[in-house]
């Protein structure tokens, strides 16, 4: 029979298999968790991360909007249209015979080249095609801010043109040097009745008196500002 010293001892058999575990277990509790995908930590660093406020920007930053200047030119405009000038369609609108229709024209030249450029009224250039003579008439003088008077002869002698000195006067009685005379052609003693309470405008010199009729409108025009 061997001797009971030469068999294994059972127990140190079994010291092995529960040292190799309790080491298995030592080291699950010695490792660090590991890090889930989706968390922050997982990304690497440097790469900026899209969250919620990014992808979506606020609903008040969407609704802002720049807002628009006004341009210039309607400043301008409205600028314009206050001033007392622009509140008609013409400065000057002239009544003259049909007879005088060149001299008329030669007037209007001078006036709306001066530097004022004045904006004149001229009845065979700007009335309107197929509208009634006496309202056309009408309109031009209450459109206009002075009347010239281009009194001659002819002047006298079409009853259009007295109308339209009679309607000039009736149009603004009270305001002084909106109505200028200028005499061509007549003397002192043909000057209408009707007018004998202002100042008239000679013809007779070099530039047939269209100087002054530009100073007397430009001087007027400038009480309306």
């Amino acid at each position: 029979m061997a001797s009971p010293t030469s068999l294994p001892a059972p127990r140190s058999q079994s010291k092995k298999p529960m040292g190799k575990m309790a080491d298995w277990f030592r080291q699950a509790l010695l490792k660090k968790p590991k890090k889930r995908p989706g968390s922050s930590e997982s990304a690497p660093s440097g790469v900026p991360q899209a969250t919620s406020q990014d992808s979506h920007p606020p609903s008040s930053l969407t609704s802002v909007k720049t807002p628009t200047t006004p341009p210039a030119s309607r400043e301008a405009s409205s600028s314009s249209s206050s001033s007392g000038r622009w509140s008609k369609d013409y400065d000057v609108c002239v009544c003259h015979s049909e007879e005088d229709l060149a001299a008329a024209q030669d007037l209007v030249s001078y006036l709306e080249g001066s530097p004022a450029s004045l904006r004149c009224f001229l009845q065979l250039r700007d009335a309107t095609p197929g509208g009634a003579i006496v309202s056309e008439l009408c309109q031009a003088l209450s459109s206009s801010h002075c009347r010239v008077l281009l009194i001659t002869p002819g002047f006298l002698r079409d009853p259009w043109c007295k109308y339209q000195m009679l309607q000039a006067l009736t149009e603004a009685p009270a305001a002084e040097g909106c109505t200028i005379p200028l005499l061509s052609g007549l003397t002192r003693a043909s000057y209408p009745p009707e007018l004998r309470f202002m100042y008239y405008v000679d013809g007779k010199g070099p530039d047939c008196g269209f100087h002054q009729v530009k100073e007397a409108v430009t001087r007027y025009l400038k009480t309306l500002h």
